[in-house]
């Protein structure tokens, strides 16, 4: 690690703390040469894979793209913030434990589907109106009929769970 001040490149690490609840190490060093501190942030850099489109064309995985349009969906809807973030780190987890290089758009919108499913039935709706291309009033009416045989979330919350790892 060169330090900031002089650009020396012998430094030595006087510390080290988990940081960002244990996704980062925080480090404090100090330059060797001119004796200056300084901290550093080290993360894990996964690479994520490449999104296949409908039509073929292939473009980096976007973070921003998947929550922007989870937010749209739940848009003046009564969805907690961290239920939402919560729901999009179980996308990213399920899309790096795949381990593939490239993975099909429509899977990824199919756990944004169940996943929204769980966190709010309208914005559910909204976003099967788009993802699927609904043309006619009776497309959402059968995916409103397929809603009603599912609990809502509110009620998902309410159950008890049978098993001690289920956290729904």
């Amino acid at each position: 690690m060169h330090c900031p001040f002089c650009g020396a490149d012998d430094t030595k690490v006087i510390d080290s703390r988990l940081a960002s609840e244990g996704a980062s190490v925080r480090r404090r060093r100090e330059c060797q040469a001119c004796a200056e501190r300084f901290t550093t942030f080290e993360t894990a850099e996964l690479v994520m894979p490449r999104i296949i489109k409908s039509d073929d064309r292939r473009e980096p995985f976007d973070e921003e793209k998947l929550s922007s349009g989870i937010w749209r969906a739940l848009e003046k809807r009564p969805v907690q913030t961290e239920d939402v973030e919560a729901a999009v780190n179980r996308i990213l987890k399920r899309i790096r434990s795949l381990g593939e290089r490239e993975i099909a758009a429509n899977n990824v919108g199919g756990w944004v589907m169940d996943e929204l499913r769980d966190l709010d039935q309208v914005a559910y709706v909204r976003f099967a109106s788009v993802y699927r291309s609904f043309q006619d009033v009776s497309a959402f009416q059968e995916e409103i009929d397929k809603l009603k045989n599912i609990p809502s979330p509110e009620l998902k919350k309410r159950q008890q769970s049978l098993l001690p790892d289920d956290e729904s």
